[in-house]
C-alpha cells in the first residue's frame, strides 16, 4: 500500500492528495506533525533519496533554526533535526514497496500508483 507522509495544513499536501483521490488510489495518510514520524523511517528515506533531497532548507522552520544547527551539517545532524522538527521534511514524501519519492511533481510523473 503507497503511504504518504505530509502535513494537513500544507498546500502541496493537500494537492497530492486530492491528486490521489481524483485516481481512486488506495493510500494511507500520515500527518508528520500529528501523527509523528521516526528517525529509522527518515533514516531509510534519506539512504533512498539522500539527506539534501529530504531536508526542506526553504521552510520557516529551517530559517528559525540556530546558526549553529544549521551549519556543517551531515546525514547524521540533518537526520536528527528532521525527527525533532518535522516540518523540516520535504513534503510530501511518498512510500511504496520499499521505493521513496519525495515531491508532488516527482510522483505526478513516476508509476508509483
Amino acid at each position: 500500500m503507497l503511504t504518504v507522509y505530509g502535513l494537513k495544513t500544507c498546500d502541496t499536501c493537500r494537492k497530492a492528495r486530492k491528486w490521489l483521490d481524483e485516481r481512486s488510489a488506495d493510500y494511507q495518510w500520515v500527518d508528520v506533525r500529528a501523527d509523528g514520524v521516526s528517525s529509522e523511517d527518515i533514516k531509510r528515506w534519506a539512504a533512498k533519496v539522500g539527506w539534501e533531497v529530504l531536508l526542506n532548507k526553504s521552510s520557516t522552520t529551517w530559517r528559525g533554526l540556530d546558526e549553529s544547527d544549521k551549519s556543517d551539517l551531515s546525514e547524521a545532524k540533518a537526520v536528527a533535526l528532521m525527527a525533532e522538527h518535522p516540518t523540516l521534511i520535504k513534503r510530501p514524501v511518498f512510500e511504496k514497496d520499499g521505493k521513496v519519492i519525495v515531491g508532488l511533481k516527482a510522483v505526478q510523473g513516476s508509476k508509483v500508483l
